[in-house]
């Protein structure tokens, strides 16, 4: 489990590669790329792969938080900046979205869990960056290091 904005979220324990602190984060800057994922907020360089660092405050469209650790996603370029972690814990039942969420939600979420007589939300990995915009990234990426070394 994980917090942001003062709520809490739920996400696979095999979803994520590593937790860790916010050393070694890097603004992200990519130009004309960058305004169009306004949640992207860093990269981070970690054993020889770029993750590209999406802040869950803005992806999850939340007041802005004190953002702390960062999740790195397991097979993915994405990293997630949240508030804080929580505990690990046995979901037994993943309770499918009720109609109301629509829109972006219905991609941000797998579905709800109870925990501790709360519904908390399990969140979809894939949704913080898409395969797409992850190719778009590494793309631009590759481009500016080209350049940089022309």
């Amino acid at each position: 489990m994980f917090r942001v904005g003062g709520f809490n979220f739920a996400i696979a324990a095999g979803a994520v590669k590593e937790i860790r602190g916010l050393e070694g984060l890097t603004i992200f800057n990519l130009g004309g790329i960058a305004a169009n994922l306004e949640k992207l907020k860093y990269t981070l360089e970690r054993g020889g792969t770029t993750y590209f660092v999406v802040d869950a405050a803005r992806h999850f469209d939340l007041k802005t938080s004190t953002p702390g650790r960062v999740l790195i996603l397991r097979n993915s370029t994405a990293a997630v900046l949240v508030d804080s972690t929580d505990r690990m814990m046995e979901i037994s039942s993943l309770h499918a979205l009720p109609r109301a969420f629509t829109n972006e939600e219905r991609e941000w979420y797998r579905g709800l869990a109870v925990i501790d007589g709360e519904v908390v939300p399990v969140v979809n990995p894939g949704a913080f960056l898409t395969q797409g915009e992850q190719e778009v990234l590494r793309a631009g990426l590759e481009r500016l290091r080209g350049a940089a070394t022309a």
